[in-house]
């Protein structure tokens, strides 16, 4: 055990917190699985736990792995990868999936698992900008460079991953104008490039109405979505005044599974609601650990997730580079962010947006990716005294040559 520990460098809270999480999520996963598999005759429930398992194993060498690394590579790292993402995502998107005439193209196959390339995209586009305004700190930023060097990239890969996951390209703008806000990017130029975002985003849903046969989209499904969150009482024709709530039936089922809850739950593997909930191990697992757990076990998730919140900030306390604050920031927090989605959707205090609940949900790119933004994190709070010239001076070539 002591020789384990000698090789695990890093904040140890961190490394305890995914313990924790990865644990923990066996059981609701697990519970999740069992009779949706059964009735839909997909396999055994101890075979997905299985694959389960394997993708948290995988998950911790990633994390390994990643710490590991001295986080100056992953400078110059993140400006090799974005062409990668980028040939991945219009490899992703020109796949044409198609469910009920939405554009499904969100994966590719990766021995056999399932890998959503908008994940990596946006951890790497994190990345990028933590480097970006690391690297312009003590300068004073011209708009017409950052258009550029920063924005361009950001647009053409937010723009890739848009028609097939509103959600996702949301929280990845989102994070990415919180970062650049603290990174001390001007005020008016955020404002110009929110303004613009919002223009564009207009722009696609207008001509994705004009014209729905030239592209499949999911525009119909964000209007249903946002519509859901607010539900009206209609009318139906022919039911004697029977109203009739439009409210998303995944949330019905979630909203009840919180109430049987209660306190203390109903037992581990005794959720009813996982029967009839869609997504039950992934989007909306938060609702069968409240069921089962109850009161106490959701405030024992939040918790965690705010100690995560709070060792992040420790992390960047004891950082000596801007670039490691703002990486830490930058990879950091978009894992609480999407884990309060997460749990604001079951709760319905937020329309449905399919994300998962980080270290807990069954989903492979997920698990990995969390884990390797969380390696990222322990490989800056692992470091020993870095200079900004050490990081900001490292050529992206040079990695190329020292991993040949």
């Amino acid at each position: 055990m002591k020789t384990i520990f000698q090789h695990i460098k890093g904040d140890r809270t961190i490394w305890a917190i995914v313990a924790i999480l990865a644990i923990f999520s066996f059981m609701p996963v697990y519970s999740a699985k069992t009779n949706i598999l059964y009735v839909q005759g997909l396999g055994s429930a101890f075979t997905h736990l299985m694959k389960h398992f394997f993708l948290l194993i995988m998950g911790f060498g990633i994390i390994y792995g990643v710490h590991k690394i001295p986080y100056r590579y992953f400078s110059g790292g993140s400006v090799l990868m974005l062409p990668v993402v980028i040939i991945l995502l219009i490899f992703t998107l020109i796949q044409g999936n198609v469910k009920d005439g939405a554009n499904a193209s969100r994966w590719i196959e990766v021995a056999g698992v399932g890998f959503q390339t908008s994940t990596l995209a946006g951890l790497v586009l994190m990345v990028y900008v933590a480097r970006y305004l690391a690297r312009n700190k003590e300068k004073q930023i011209k708009f017409k460079e950052s258009i550029w060097q920063l924005w361009l990239p950001v647009s053409i890969i937010l723009m890739l991953i848009l028609p097939a996951n509103f959600s996702t390209t949301a929280i990845i703008f989102v994070m990415i104008l919180t970062l650049t806000f603290i990174g001390g990017y001007p005020l008016k130029y955020l404002a110009f490039i929110l303004g613009t975002g919002i223009v564009a985003l207009s722009l696609f849903i207008l001509m994705a109405k004009a014209f729905p046969d030239a592209m499949p989209n999911r525009v119909n499904t964000w209007e249903s979505r946002i519509s859901n969150f607010f539900p009206t009482d209609e009318v139906e024709e022919g039911s004697e005044g029977k109203t009739k709530n439009t409210e998303n039936y995944q949330v019905q089922k979630a909203k009840i599974a919180i109430a049987t809850g209660g306190v203390v739950g109903v037992g581990p593997g005794k959720s009813v609601q996982k029967n009839f909930l869609y997504a039950s191990e992934s989007d909306f697992i938060f609702a069968i650990i409240i069921e089962e757990y109850g009161l106490v076990g959701g405030l024992l998730i939040i918790l965690i997730y705010f100690v995560l919140l709070f060792r992040i900030f420790v992390v960047i306390r004891k950082t000596t580079t801007i670039f490691g604050t703002l990486l830490v920031l930058g990879v950091g927090l978009p894992i609480i962010f999407q884990a309060t989605i997460n749990m604001a959707v079951a709760t319905n205090l937020f329309p449905v947006t399919g994300q998962t609940l980080p270290l807990v949900s069954s989903g492979g790119t997920s698990i990995w990716m969390t884990c390797f933004a969380l390696g990222m994190i322990l490989s800056v709070s692992a470091s020993k005294e870095e200079t900004e010239e050490d990081i900001l001076d490292d050529n992206p070539l040079d990695i190329l040559h020292e991993t040949i």
